[in-house]
């Protein structure tokens, strides 16, 4: 289950996370949605909260609807690339503007990513 936060719509955040199942690979083209009843018990949210959702995924290209049989996820060669820079995107750019408002430059940042990314952020096996 997904902890909901205040900054966004909770139907934006479903939306986030099942495109974040997208590209880990747990939801892939093809594969049908769980229902709409299935997903507002799973995530514990009002079924029309749910159908908005769906909505959403299908105006973004990221799902499509097959009437009588449900909802699917889309077989778009790129997809799972598109989302993953998209997302990437966006994190990289909440991460920058954190930083920035902590009054970091770009060679600070790109210092402290560097680090992360080398596992020197906090190297505790130094005595």
């Amino acid at each position: 289950m997904i902890k909901f936060n205040e900054s966004s719509p909770i139907y934006l955040q479903i939306v986030e996370k099942i495109k974040a199942d997208i590209v880990a690979g747990k939801l892939k083209g093809g594969h049908k949605l769980p229902s709409v009843r299935d997903v507002a018990e799973s995530f514990r949210v009002n079924p029309n909260t749910v159908q908005r959702v769906f909505m959403e995924l299908e105006r973004e290209g990221v799902a499509y609807p097959q009437r009588g049989i449900g909802t699917f996820i889309s077989e778009e060669a790129g997809l799972v690339e598109k989302l993953r820079d998209t997302q990437a995107q966006k994190y990289t750019g909440r991460y920058v503007a954190q930083m920035q408002e902590l009054g970091m430059g770009k060679d600070e940042i790109l210092e402290n990513v560097r680090k992360v990314l080398e596992g020197n952020e906090n190297d505790d096996t130094q005595d």
